[in-house]
């Protein structure tokens, strides 16, 4: 065991990484419809390690917490702001009913068991996990006029409760959020995120990784002239009415030909047709026979989304961008469009704003005309913009550091607060300008994977040992009521959450309980199972709300525990 200490002391990540692989092979197993997540897993596996004897830097649990609720933020800065409105009461409701029930259950508790103020206040701050908790009781007991050794008794009580309870108030979330909820609502977080995404999408199919369309919608097929022999290639373009097709290639005795709107078709002319399924199929009866592929009639088409800035088409409907000018629209297939990440429904009367972005399909020299005018073209990439995202860490960090008195009560976001508020508006700015801030999908979800796990696990190295050390001295009556001090309040919050606010989407749900107690592992987990960012914007508000309404239990439980 020494041993094994020597290694942890001399190299503690090698303690940190350890929980995360234990943790997330712990997560793995079931217990019926029970599962605890790498989360929760990493969370146990930390404490069990602990005992031997671990020391790490509070700057690790700053650097991977920070990363997780930036990319957090970052990844849902358009649906949040977008949200913003009268439909956000529920979350501001939800936040509130938890820090009052919090704080009642916290007093109730304190009176019958005869708790001091300090441990009173170290258990809310535990089993709510609201560190700042910690600053505002300690800075309200200054306030009291004890005596000096009284006033340093309560204060250290205050960390022994904290130390006590806050494992549990970091795991209890988890259950609550990630088990309890789902058996309440009987449906799973995962199928109700499904569902939300789908409903937000408006019936778009979206393709995993490897997936494709059995039927295309844009098809190319190759036909022999005989039948439209004489006709000129606009007038073939414009006389099929299933859908708009472009003629692409054309093959004259066997040799490539220039092609233009004014090419007479001859017989025996090979001619590869692309367009939409319902204007390419079936045009036997008005060109000819269809026919294998030829060598030469080979074509490289691309799908690319652009985002509209041209002056010319923002502010103008569906309607009256299609008469702009015919000419530019040619060869070019629009497959759908977004604005913020939100699909839209393309009608004629659909007024097009500057940001939206346009999904088109076609040749690279078609898609290079259309962006010249239109606006630029997104160019997927692998890289990430590490100017961009390391201001806006830096952004969401000094943001942090802000700290605004109400009073003597000292209220600040804290760095994950900051960091969350930036993540969000800089992921609104790059909604707007998608030429900047790239980070890939893959990049984003190692941030938040590895960012959390690791802050989680750092917590359970940083505590465990001296919460097992203090149960093991006071015996489980301290952790007992930190337990009730994390589940009641959830659960009277759950409850008026479905029976007064009606939330019925278990995944929008999850993520509003999980951020009015400030829960992020909870929150992690929440994610994971979800497998989209429904749950992130209700998520969002209540946090940051919590964050101000739960720093404030400080003074209040000193004063009336």
């Amino acid at each position: 065991m020494q041993y094994v200490s020597g290694i942890f002391k001399h190299s503690p990540e090698i303690a940190l990484f350890l929980s995360l692989a234990l943790g997330y092979w712990i997560g793995k197993f079931q217990f019926g419809k029970f599962q605890l997540g790498g989360v929760a897993g990493s969370l146990l596996a930390a404490v069990a390690i602990s005992q031997v004897g671990v020391t790490i830097d509070n700057g690790v649990k700053s650097i991977l917490f920070a990363l997780f609720i930036y990319a957090v933020g970052f990844e849902s800065g358009p649906q949040f702001f977008r949200s913003l409105g009268r439909q956000t009461i529920r979350e501001i409701v939800m936040a509130a009913v938890l820090a009052l029930s919090g704080l009642v259950t916290v007093v109730v508790l304190a009176r019958i068991f005869e708790l001091d103020k300090g441990l009173a206040a170290g258990i809310a701050a535990g089993g709510l996990t609201q560190s700042a908790i910690i600053g505002t009781a300690s800075s309200a007991i200054d306030k009291l006029g004890l005596a000096a050794d009284e006033s340093q008794r309560l204060q250290a009580n205050v960390a022994i409760g904290y130390a006590v309870t806050y494992i549990f108030g970091s795991f209890g979330a988890i259950i609550v959020c990630v088990n309890i909820l789902p058996w309440f609502m009987r449906r799973s977080i995962r199928d109700d995120a499904i569902k939300a995404e789908a409903e937000a999408l408006k019936g778009a199919r979206v393709y995993g990784h490897g997936e494709t369309p059995a039927l295309p919608d844009i098809v190319g097929r190759v036909y022999r002239v005989q039948a439209g022999a004489g006709k000129t290639v606009a007038a073939l373009e414009h006389s099929v009415s299933g859908g708009p097709i472009t003629v692409e290639r054309v093959q004259r005795d066997g040799k490539p030909i220039g092609v233009s709107p004014e090419l007479v078709l001859q017989d025996d002319d090979l001619l590869l047709i692309v367009g939409r399924r319902s204007g390419v199929v079936g045009l036997e009866a008005l060109i000819g026979p269809e026919t294998l592929s030829e060598p030469g009639m080979e074509l490289v088409v691309t799908t690319r989304d652009i985002q509209i800035g041209g002056k010319e088409f923002v502010g103008q409907t569906v309607r009256a961008i299609m008469t702009l000018s015919p000419d530019l629209r040619h060869g070019i297939y629009v497959l759908g469009a977004s604005r913020g990440g939100v699909k839209l429904d393309l009608k004629d009367d659909t007024v097009i704003e500057a940001g939206d972005v346009v999904t088109v399909h076609g040749v690279q020299e078609d898609l290079q005309r259309l962006a010249g005018r239109v606006g630029p073209a997104i160019i997927p990439s692998d890289k990430t913009d590490f100017v961009f995202h390391g201001l806006g860490l830096v952004v969401g960090l000094l943001i942090g550091l802000f700290v605004v008195r109400i009073g003597a009560i000292p209220l600040t976001l804290g760095a994950g607060g900051g960091a969350l508020l930036s993540g969000l508006a800089f992921g609104w700015y790059r909604s707007r300008h998608m030429n900047m801030g790239n980070m890939p999908s893959s990049a984003s979800t190692l941030l938040r994977d590895l960012g959390l796990a690791g802050f989680v696990a750092v917590v359970g190295l940083q505590s465990g040992q001296e919460a097992v050390h203090t149960i093991a001295q006071s015996g489980l009556s301290i952790f007992l009521i930190g337990v009730v001090v994390t589940i009641l309040p959830m659960i009277l919050t759950m409850l008026v959450g479905r029976y007064v606010l009606r939330y019925d989407n278990v995944a929008i749900f999850a993520g509003a309980l999980s951020g009015s107690r400030s829960a992020n592992p909870a929150f992690g987990e929440v994610l994971d199972k979800a497998g989209n960012s429904i749950p992130t914007t209700p998520f969002a508000v209540t946090y940051a709300l919590a964050n101000v309404f739960l720093t404030l239990l400080g003074p209040l439980v000193v004063a009336f525990a």
